[in-house]
This record gives structure tokens, sequence and C-alpha cells, in this order.
């Protein structure tokens, strides 16, 4: 079993509840598990809320202070804390001290309000464990079929520009190696969604299918992988809600694109993933949950695939 790092997280919302109860329920040995997070954070969760460590892991102490502890809101200190956590566990990952990343949730406004300006935490582990020609790639892995944006935290309005044939044969080429060897899928099956209406209708509604999506797919299918489409994204992931998928991985042009799918049908059983690095990361597929954060009713579910996932 491989020894893994868990952040807490932003304080003020549901992250500190599901991981410590996502870490009751797996009760994994001691000496695997290395949690980056606070005594007082972990403190004040069992007072408030009887939720405490059933085993005593090893933790990496960031500096917080109980009175800083303001749940369902966002606060500098909470996102000063939250970044802090993820760098330290690049540090650990950097010197080889684990295996895997596993990243319970964080406000993205919160670290900006700490002078951070990451549009993710995808974004600050590329940036401190990316090696040469390495990017990060965003996957959700959920049990009845797995996502990748070709594009994440960027506007709607700039999808376009980015989707080109050589950005798109780059992104599935480190897909197809991601889902043999970190996933384990030996003959992948892939399936790549249109970027307009039904597929543009032989470019009525756009030329991005024509000129870049359509050459692109037929070049990965001359290099050996198994690729179809592009597909209608309104129908392509129906049959997911009522059967087997036809296909282990779907390609999204873009965040809601895929992840509306994902967020109907599997939002408990995946997985967001961060591939294309030497240190595999897992999330939640779920962000903070400040409206429901300090009643105990979160659902730790997806946190505990998450741990599940980076141990395998």
């Amino acid at each position: 079993m491989n020894k893994i790092a868990i952040t807490l997280g932003d304080p003020n919302g549901i992250s500190p509840e599901i991981t410590i109860k996502a870490l009751n329920f797996l009760d994994l040995p001691q000496d695997k598990v290395v949690l980056i997070a606070n005594k007082e954070i972990l403190d004040y969760y069992n007072e408030q809320f009887d939720l405490s460590l059933e085993k005593d892991y090893e933790i990496i102490e960031i500096p917080y202070k109980k009175e800083d502890i303001k749940i369902g809101e966002e606060t500098e200190a909470a996102g000063e804390f939250a970044f802090r956590a993820l760098v330290q566990a690049c540090n650990l990952a950097i010197n080889q001290e684990i295996d895997a990343i596993v990243t319970a949730p964080l406000s993205k406004n919160a670290i900006k309000m700490a002078g951070h300006n990451y549009s993710g935490q995808t974004e600050v582990i590329e940036q401190y464990l990316a090696q040469s020609h390495q990017s990060a790639e965003m996957i959700f892995v959920c049990d009845k079929f797995s996502v990748l944006l070709l594009t994440r935290h960027i506007a709607l309005k700039e999808v376009p520009e980015k989707i080109k044939k050589d950005f798109i044969i780059r992104k599935i080429e480190k897909l197809q190696k991601s889902l043999k060897l970190q996933l384990g899928i030996q003959n992948p099956k892939i399936a790549i969604c249109a970027l307009n209406p039904h597929a543009s209708e032989n470019g009525m509604f756009g030329d991005e299918e024509i000129n870049e999506i359509i050459p692109a797919v037929e070049e990965l299918k001359a290099r050996g992988i198994n690729i179809e489409g592009p597909f209608p994204a309104d129908a392509l992931f129906t049959k997911c809600s009522t059967e087997e998928c036809n296909y282990d991985c779907y390609v999204a042009m873009y965040h809601d694109q895929g992840l509306i799918p994902i967020k109907l049908m599997e939002r408990d059983n995946c997985v967001n993933t961060t591939i294309g690095l030497d240190v595999l990361r897992t999330s939640p597929a779920h962000g903070t949950a400040f409206d429901i954060a300090g009643q105990n009713i979160a659902n730790e579910a997806s946190m505990i695939k998450a741990i599940e996932l980076a141990i395998r």
C-alpha cells in the first residue's frame, strides 16, 4: 500500500468533516497516511460536532487559530491555511515522501483573498509539481464512466480559440497513457464531445468540428488510439443514465459540458483526479459546501472514493 498525504482543505467548509468521516470509515494503517492539517481545527470539530479521528495519524501542522474558524464564510485566513497545506503536500511529493495526494475542497476565492491567484487546486499542483514538458489534466473518475475536461477554468468565450487540432491530440495522447498506466485500463475506448450544438450540422453552427476536432480524431485513430466522435454532447451521456456506458472515458470540450452529467448521475461516486504529472492527485467531485457547513450532514462518499483511488 502506498503512502498518501491528505490536505484538510478549507476549515470553514465541510472539508474537515468529510475528511474525518472518510478516514474513520476506511480505517487505514497509521503509517500510510499523513494528514496536513491543524490540531486546533481538529479539536474544534471534536468539541462542536463530536467528530474526531479514531486513529492517531501523523499530522503535519499548518498554523491556524481556533478563533479564526468562521463556519460557512470565505476568509483570508482559511485561504492561506488551505494554500499552505497544498504546497506542503507538493513538497512531500517532490521529496518522494509520499506516493499520492488527496485534497479536501478549498475555496478558490479564499485563496485569492490570501493573495494566491490560481484558478483551482489543479493549477497549484501543476505549478509546483510539473516537470519540463508536463502539464496537469483534470479527469473525473466515476463508477460508471470517466470524463476528461479538455479546457478547465476559463471563460466560455475563450474555449473555441483553445480547441485546435494539435491541442486535442496532445491532450488525448496523455489521457490514453494515464488511463493505461495510472487507472489500469489496458485498451481504453474514448468518446469525444462536439463543441457546437448537433456537432455543428456540417458547419451550420460553427466550423470547429470540421476544421479541428474531426482531423484530430482521424490523426489519433491513425496513431492507434481507440477514439470516436465528435458526438453531440446533449445525447452522448444519455445511455449512462439507464444502462452500461459505451466508453471508458468521455472528453468534454469545456467545464460544464463534462461536469453537468457527472453531478447529475455520479456525484457521490466520482473523484476529481489530476493526471499528467509524476504524482497522482485526487479530490472529491464537489466543493466546500459552505451552505451546509457546521451541520454534520455532509456526505463523505466522494472523499472516501478519492482516498481509495489514491491508494489504489
